[in-house]
């Protein structure tokens, strides 16, 4: 059952410009789902901004839940569902922060308002007052009026080191296809499993 070939980046990336293409404003949208030191978890969407054989990779304060949660257990899932294509890949792993230079060099690409709403949100935490935020953009906005919009030192980038990542395609009568990838010292081994 397996056409999916050795090398599950080569699918992936072929997956994901399919998607590109079907899909041109979600493509990248990837549901992240982390847990506490207690193991409770959460699950929300974020942006996949690159990948490759180190990893996958996203960014976030890292104050929000999710990157308090990364901190106590630095371990994710991730979920990329294509409705379009009837697909989705899942990726499990450990997670490790990037360098200041690997979130630096990603920071300077962003929107110049999404660098200023990096600087202004206190991600999860509760507004305490009507237009606090806006008053907050407003205020980092006239801070860097002039000049760079340094990237904070509490926003950054992460990256997911796959030990698993599991393709599922759509069949009909729900025969679906799932080929599971899983690292080794020379490659990958690749295993079909029941939908």
């Amino acid at each position: 059952m397996t056409t999916t070939g050795k090398d599950p980046l080569e699918l992936f990336e072929r997956w994901i410009r399919a998607a590109e293409e079907s899909e041109p404003r979600v493509h990248d949208a990837m549901a992240l789902a982390t847990a506490d030191a207690r193991g409770r978890p959460s699950v929300r969407m974020v942006l996949l901004k690159s990948w490759g054989p180190e990893g996958f990779v996203f960014y976030t304060n890292k104050h929000s839940r999710k990157g308090r949660e990364l901190a106590e257990n630095p371990w994710a899932s991730g979920v990329l569902h294509w409705k379009s294509l009837f697909r989705q890949v899942r990726i499990d792993g450990p997670v490790v922060e990037l360098t200041d230079a690997e979130s630096d060099a990603y920071f300077v690409t962003r929107a110049r308002k999404s660098r200023i709403g990096a600087w202004a949100s206190k991600q999860s935490e509760e507004i305490a007052e009507p237009l606090e935020f806006e008053r907050r953009v407003a205020e980092y906005g006239a801070r860097y009026a002039l000049g760079p919009v340094p990237r904070p030192p509490f926003w950054g980038g992460y990256r997911i080191q796959a030990q698993s990542i599991e393709f599922w395609e759509d069949r009909a009568f729900r025969l679906h296809m799932r080929t599971l990838y899983e690292p080794t010292a020379s490659g990958w081994t690749a295993r079909d499993l029941y939908p």
